[in-house]
């Protein structure tokens, strides 16, 4: 099999440790092959790529997008590293206002997958830092949604004490001023 599936501490956030073959050339691995993660649990139709540039320092999220267009992430950083974060915001899990991190890198080559009913952000932890992620929902703007990147109910370990911030991100609410969302 190509790939490795983990289940995180968070069980239905699934590491995804790829297969990757190095020689003289450099490097060969599949990212995504359907049947692999369909056996892993991880089932859906990937129906959007995006793909984002950030300045080391950056925290971006945390982001989710409200029902009807709440979206699963595979998420893989593909130059530098990142500090993965998904918050799980569904209320009547277990895990609820619980968070998932992990290392992500162009080292490493590892990927996660987060499934709907996440808040999902990530620190660049290097100079320059390239993020792919392929999304099983389109984007709605009027569906948009997130979490302050500081909230101390969730108390994040993040890397990086003074981050870089969009305007929005600096405004998102704290997760019990949320509401139910999931």
């Amino acid at each position: 099999m190509p790939f490795e599936f983990k289940k995180l501490s968070i069980p239905d956030v699934i590491l995804v440790k790829p297969k990757v073959f190095y020689d003289n050339r450099g490097f060969f691995m599949e990212s995504y092959e359907k049947t692999s993660f369909e056996k892993a649990g991880i089932k859906g139709e990937f129906v959007q790529d995006n793909h984002s540039l950030s300045q080391g320092g950056v925290i971006r999220g945390l982001h989710f997008q409200k029902n009807p267009y709440a979206q699963a992430k595979l998420v893989r950083c593909v130059r530098g590293a990142i500090y993965d974060v998904a918050v799980d915001l569904r209320t009547k899990s277990p895990t609820y206002g619980k968070y998932v991190s992990i290392i992500l890198s162009e080292a490493n080559k590892y990927m996660v997958y987060i499934p709907r009913g996440f808040a999902h952000g990530f620190a660049a932890l290097t100079d320059r830092v390239e993020v792919l992620y392929k999304v099983d929902n389109i984007y709605s703007p009027q569906s948009e949604g997130g979490l302050i990147w500081n909230d101390p109910d969730i108390n994040i370990e993040w890397p990086i004490d003074e981050p870089i911030l969009s305007e929005k991100d600096k405004k998102w609410p704290k997760l019990k001023e949320l509401g139910k969302i999931f």
